[in-house]
């Protein structure tokens, strides 16, 4: 069947400016780390997308290696693309990135020239497109030179190949860094993507300051600290969870500590009427230097849970100074390598 998108899919969630460029984003975008690979059904990956777009969640955000296996996710997402969203191409904000490691050898990985227009012309070819709208460098790299990282993608952005330049998990002092040396190039740095959340909350020592004075957006991923802050770790690791499958999440990182905290922050959600996951998403928006957070979903069920915590974003001053003695720093912070340069 034919899709047509929702007629009132612009007036279900707010959107915000990304820093000081003409561009605004959902307060809400969807990531595509997980669940798009080619271990998951494509009508579910199909129902997903369509439901995010038909309340009004504009953006899509991949990677070259996001899968499994590498890869399958811009390729499964060029397909639903093709399929279901030409007609909405030009509503589309969608994302790549290139960083981590996508294929063997010296030019598979980092943040050489070689490396991430190679990467940047593979995940065209993948998603179908002639284009995406941000590119950004998935993570430090130091030991090449930050002009030629960020001269690559100056050189994406003049080519046509991308609209905007962004950078992830950059600390503040890199970060300000970048900023300058693409706004001397005449590509001004758009976005940076971080993990944060109450359990990760590395960002506020600097980097929004920095994000702030560079004019740049903040989109945050992991805002639900890779489950931790849904609630479904209050009772142990669940079969089939991220936790019990050992990938990008470890469950030894549920101590007694963490649970703890992760318990009463969810009895602070409850006394709202929320979930823990929609209490973290409204939190992690309450900034207003944060243009996005970053979601990933499973199935249409859990998309439109987390997407509700935009009903209820208003925190009050006391409902702040309670999560604040549980959001604390919860040492799940798996990208800190790349910001401690």
């Amino acid at each position: 069947m034919t899709y047509a998108a929702d007629s009132g899919r612009y007036e279900r969630i707010p959107y915000r400016r990304c820093g000081r460029s003409g561009l605004r984003l959902p307060a809400i975008s969807l990531g595509l780390w997980h669940n798009f690979g080619d271990d998951r059904p494509l009508e579910v990956q199909r129902a997903i997308l369509r439901r995010a777009f038909d309340l009004g969640v504009t953006h899509f955000d991949l990677a070259n290696n996001y899968g499994p296996p590498y890869g399958s996710a811009e390729s499964n997402f060029g397909r639903i693309l093709r399929d279901d969203f030409t007609p909405y191409r030009d509503e589309l904000i969608i994302s790549t990135k290139a960083g981590y490691d996508m294929w063997p050898g010296p030019y598979g990985e980092w943040g050489s020239r070689k490396y991430l227009l190679a990467s940047l012309d593979q995940s065209l070819r993948r998603m179908g497109v002639d284009y995406v709208d941000i590119f950004y460098s998935h993570r430090f790299d130091p030991d090449t030179p930050l002009e030629e990282t960020m001269g690559a993608l100056d050189q994406a952005v003049r080519s046509g190949k991308a609209l905007y330049a962004g950078i992830s998990s950059y600390s503040a002092e890199r970060t300000a860094e970048a900023a300058a040396i693409l706004r001397d190039m005449g590509t001004p740095l758009l976005i940076h993507q971080p993990s944060y959340s109450m359990l990760n909350r590395w960002i506020e020592g600097g980097l929004l300051d920095t994000l702030a004075q560079e004019g740049a957006g903040c989109i945050a991923f992991s805002p639900l600290a890779q489950g931790m802050l849904t609630g479904k770790y209050l009772d142990g690791v669940p079969e089939g969870s991220r936790a019990s499958r050992g990938t990008s999440f470890s469950a030894d990182l549920l101590t007694e500590e963490n649970v703890r905290h992760v318990r009463t922050l969810n009895e602070i959600a409850r006394g709202r009427g929320q979930t823990l996951a929609q209490l973290a998403l409204a939190w992690s928006l309450r900034d207003a230097r944060v243009t996005s957070a970053l979601i990933g979903a499973s199935s249409v069920a859990q998309l439109e849970e987390n997407l509700a915590a935009l009903d209820r974003l208003d925190l009050t001053s006391d409902e702040l100074a309670a999560i604040d003695r549980d959001a604390v720093e919860a040492g799940i912070n798996i990208w800190a390598a790349s910001s401690a340069h």
